[in-house]
């Protein structure tokens, strides 16, 4: 029995295997065996393996008819062999003399069933030597001995993370396992995975691994043959994926046949990092008109959950670099292409399947990844187009807010310290020839000088992020300080004001100096008169600091003494430090004031100086302006004046923009309510009803929309709340998307809380589908099988409103006619309740826009408003939900008196719906807080009871209900206010009985209401 066995499989090989079997036969070992297999190869293969097998006896002949491939090649290679080792050597490497005597020397001294060596690697074929480098350190990587499962584990458990490489070639075998290894193996034809399964299969039998990666004696011809960076098409990628698959396929059936769950969680190991050298392939080899088809491929065998996850990976990693070297994303990149394909895939949500969690946890980072690189681009593009323009206006912040769509108005961050937030999209007055550290006293001067030292320009601007310019020719009202008051920075502020480049720069270069209006001091910021008189009425700032400042002037400036005196006992100035020059003008104005607030602040201590006293050199400056300005008028410089009236933005900030949650490891349910502040108290009820019979194993995002909700209510609220970790509770307001919008309401019951369904669809984004529930409703039913439901593809799920339906058959009714003629309903009878909806929001974003809805919404001729609105534009792409999820009450008694006239069957539905609601709406006049007798009322005070809000809508049920009590009926403390046959003691007994402590505060609140404490 020779003490090592050479297996090597050959097809088609005839360039390299003489070099091949010339390194076997002269090992300086020479108790060896060489069993050389051609596997049916059609070039000169076999001719050379002959000449070569009559050289040497040790060289043993198997031939394949017909060919059979590697997996089939090597199994009867190892059939052979009759060493006491083996190990394969590919037909178109070698080996260096020492090899087999290496392998025996370190077998003397570590005996093991398998010795894993390394390998040197030689560049072919004109490739890299950095890639040459990089492929043999990494097959040279130290791995540590194992023993047992450890074997397989180290190289397949994902856990582990692939401690081990799999390389069938780089392994020297004990015979017996081998053999019986490939005896268990499957006969069947592999591919280009296939050594990942054969290892797969021969470590699950080995006993021991040893690593010996010194010992470099294989040498891998890096290059020769297939290289693995070769183009493929996509129908050959097509037949990888099907190799690879009856790979993964083996390996699992092995499993099984061994019945061992660690084997089978090693198979998925297996699978997992085999499909990423797969992607690979795709990634490299796929030329990019096809990765589309080839992707698909991948899909159809694989499933969109795993293909979806590998494209999203090269997404993830591939924008991860181009973030880090701060690259732009251009319009025709590559990676363009592969997010809109990975975006292809649906796969949803599901706790069970971890391939679909894998996917959207990857899709989570790759999308975070690519939202940050276009923004990185475009505020890239945006700097450059910035530095580009001659006409610049500045835009001084230290917040972040609303800009307006130009490349003059610049945003320019002030404030920064260390550890600061730096806006990516703005200017930051830190950089360059700067004062930035005197921010605190100077404010937007900062800003001033950094243009100064650092930019240039045709025209140097400066406003706020509040204040702007108004270039329009329109004269519009202002407020007492000499300002237009407006509240949103948008495009209706940029037409309304004339922000866009193209006037700007129209107005600007017609004049040499542009400021605010100069005001006349008598009429305006309080009538004070002068700016004397303005300075020693501000109560924070020191009157002794505007005569010093006015002393520097003079001394550093005398001809400018007859201006300042002017300015100081004259009623006119203007304000704010917005202005525009000319280059030159700007410059001269630098270097004159500048110099007076240094040698100010040179002299000046601060330590006692209250915030507000701190910004005095910025107060300084508005007024040296007006001096400077002043001066120029006087000596006749000849500069073009023009005074623009100021614009403030009261709510500069971004609208709130809600984020996908950070949440894959349970399946989300976004649930979204309306409410106000007066209606927390019922907001909270439903929620918590929601949330008490909500499946556990889901996640819930519950969204709140509101406009005037108090903030330590949302606090209480979201307090109250984390009881239940499997839901999140997030408030957005809503108040500027509704704004310029003329939203009433037609019913005394409907608030106008009941327009903000209609952003859903733009507030959310990121999700296709969504859960829209009332506030004046509590749920029985779990809201997860709700959300669940198949919509078909229709733009919503709901339940038909029986109370319209009962209409339509009201005798000379009118609603009918206008269910038909004002909402041009085909079929009145499909009318639905909008308090419980399933929105198909991506269908609806894709039908309509918010501006539709909102316009739509604005019509005074619908009677239920938003409801009508719905019913009136989604008309015959509705599902109509099981009546138990939107249960009605009996209010007013309109179950006897008007449901009944509905179609019987649909009465007959709801009435069967009454015995088991899942979801039930207080839908009317008639509420429990307002009538704790109304029908279903004692469900919802179940719930109500358990709030934080308890209280509050006990105060509203006796405010409700409280009797006007006479004078005589007045009686002796020791008698009881309220007779026996009086109505209120029905509603209060029940939830208050006498003698109980609730009892006693609701007649403290009573009292508390009456004005009585």
């Amino acid at each position: 029995m020779p003490k090592i066995s050479i297996i090597i499989p050959a097809y088609n090989v005839g360039k390299y295997i003489e070099e091949c079997l010339e390194s076997a036969r002269n090992q300086t070992l020479k108790d060896i065996e060489i069993v050389v297999v051609n596997d049916g190869s059609t070039d000169n293969t076999g001719d050379v393996i002959a000449q070569e097998a009559s050289k040497d006896s040790r060289i043993q002949v198997v031939t394949n008819h017909p060919n059979m491939g590697t997996h089939r090649t090597r199994m009867a290679g190892a059939e052979a062999a009759t060493g006491e080792y083996s190990f394969f050597l590919d037909g178109d490497d070698a080996l260096k003399p020492d090899m087999c005597k290496q392998l025996v020397q370190e077998l003397s001294l570590h005996p093991a069933d398998v010795l894993h060596f390394g390998i040197t690697v030689v560049g072919a074929n004109e490739l890299l030597d950095s890639e040459r480098e990089a492929f043999e350190a990494n097959n040279n990587a130290s791995t540590q001995d194992a023993v047992g499962e450890d074997i397989i584990r180290d190289i397949f458990d994902e856990s582990r993370g692939y401690k081990v490489d799999w390389r069938v070639t780089q392994r020297l075998y004990k015979t017996s396992v081998l053999k019986q290894a490939f005896a268990a193996m499957t006969k069947e034809r592999l591919g280009r995975s296939q050594d990942g399964y054969e290892c797969f299969v021969v470590s699950a039998f080995a006993k021991t691994y040893h690593s010996c990666k010194h010992c470099r004696g294989y040498i891998y011809y890096y290059g020769r043959g297939i290289s693995g960076t070769s183009t493929i098409s996509a129908e050959k990628y097509a037949q990888y994926c099907h190799h690879f698959k009856a790979d993964f396929d083996a390996a699992y059936d092995f499993a099984d046949t061994q019945h061992s769950e660690m084997l089978r969680a090693c198979a998925q190991g297996f699978q997992r990092k085999a499909t990423e050298i797969l992607a690979n392939d795709w990634k490299i080899r796929i030329p990019e008109n096809e990765k589309l088809s080839a992707a698909q491929s991948m899909s159809d065998v694989f499933g969109p959950a795993i293909a979806g996850r590998e494209i999203y990976r090269f997404v993830r990693d591939d924008a991860y670099e181009k973030l880090s070297e701060k690259t732009a994303l251009l319009p025709n990149d590559r990676l363009n292409n592969w997010f809109g394909i990975a975006n292809s895939f649906e796969v949803l949500p599901s706790l069970e399947d971890t391939d679909s969690l894998r996917f959207h946890e990857m899709k989570r980072i790759a999308t975070s990844h690519m939202l940050d690189l276009v923004t990185q681009s475009e505020q890239a593009e945006q700097i450059e187009r910035y530095n580009n323009q001659r006409v610049r206006l500045f835009v001084t912040t230290h917040k972040n807010v609303n800009r307006f769509e130009s490349d003059i108005m610049q945003p320019v961050q002030v404030g920064l310290h260390e550890g600061s937030y730096r806006f990516p999209w703005a200017f930051h007055d830190d950089e360059g020839e700067n004062i930035s550290d005197r921010n605190p006293r100077y404010c937007e001067l900062t800003t001033q000088y950094w243009a100064w030292k650092n930019v240039d320009a045709d025209y140097y601007g400066f406003c706020h992020y509040r204040r702007y310019f108004d270039f329009s020719d329109t004269l519009h009202k202002e407020n007492p300080y000499g300002e237009i008051m407006d509240d949103y920075i948008d495009a209706k502020a940029a037409k309304e004001y004339g922000l866009d480049d193209t006037n700007i720069e129209r107005v600007v270069r017609q004049y040499d100096v542009i400021t605010t209006p100069f005001g006349d001091l008598t009429k305006i910021i309080d009538k004070h008169g002068t700016p004397r008189a303005l300075w020693e009425a501000a109560p924070l700032l020191h009157d002794d600091d505007m005569l010093r400042c006015y002393r520097i002037l003079c001394k550093m400036y005398p001809d400018y003494k007859e201006d300042a005196d002017a300015f100081f006992t004259g009623n006119k100035a203007c304000f704010c430090n917005m202005f525009i020059m000319k280059k030159e003008i700007f410059f001269d104005y630098c270097s004159w004031m500048f110099p007076i607030l240094e040698e100010f602040d040179k002299n000046t201590s601060y330590s006692d100086y209250s915030k507000e006293a701190l910004r005095t050199p910025g107060h300084l400056s508005e007024r040296l302006l007006n001096i400077y300005l002043m001066h120029h008028k006087r000596i006749g410089s000849n500069w073009k004046f023009k005074e623009l009236q100021c614009v403030h933005f009261t709510n500069p900030e971004p609208a709130e923009e809600l984020k996908p949650l950070d949440m894959f490891d349970k399946p989300i349910v976004p649930v979204v309510f309306a409410a106000d502040d007066n209606y927390v108290p019922q907001l909270t009820t439903t929620v918590y009803s929601a949330m008490k019979n909500a499946d556990p194993t889901y996640f819930y995002d519950v969204v709140v929309l509101q406009r005037n909700i108090a903030w330590d209510k949302q606090e209480r609220l979201r307090d109250f709340f984390k009881q239940f970790p499997n839901m999140s509770l997030r408030f957005t307001n809503v108040e500027r998307e509704l704004s310029g919008y003329d939203l009433s309401t037609n019913n005394a019951h409907i608030s106008i809380e009941t327009y903000y369904r209609f952003l859903i669809q733009k507030l959310l984004p990121f999700y296709d589908k969504v859960l829209y529930l009332d506030s004046d409703i509590v749920i029985n039913g779990d809201i997860s099988k709700l959300y669940n439901t198949d919509l078909q593809g229709k733009l919503l799920g709901a339940i038909r409103d029986i109370d319209f339906l009962a209409n339509l058959n009201v005798k000379h009714g009118k609603r009918m006619g206008y269910a038909k003629n004002v909402l041009k309903m085909k079929n009145p009878y499909d009318y639905f309740q909008a308090g419980v909806l399933v929105l198909n929001t991506k269908a609806m974003r894709e039908r309509y826009t918010i501006k539709q809805w909102l316009t739509y919404a604005s019509n005074p001729a619908f009677i239920y408003n938003d409801q009508d609105v719905l019913n009136a534009h989604c008309e015959g792409e509705v599902l109509y939900l099981p009546w138990e999820w939107n249960v009605v009450h009996d209010c007013g008694g309109r179950v006897g008196n008007l449901f009944v006239q509905a179609p019987n069957d649909i009465y007959d539905a709801y009435m069967k719906s009454r015995n088991n609601p899942k979801i039930i709406h207080y839908a009317g006049f008639q509420k429990p807080w307002t009538d704790p007798d109304c029908d279903f009322a004692s469900i919802y005070w179940k719930y109500a009871r358990e709030t934080p809000f308890y209280e509050r809508l006990l105060k509203r049920v006796v405010k409700a209900n409280e009797p006007k009590i006479p004078e005589e009926a007045l009686r002796p403390k020791h008698e009881r206010a309220v007779g026996e046959d009086n109505p209120i003691r029905k509603i209060v007994d029940p939830l208050m009985p006498i003698g109980s402590r609730r009892r006693a505060m609701a007649k403290a609140i009573g009292r508390a209401v009456r004005g009585r404490e």
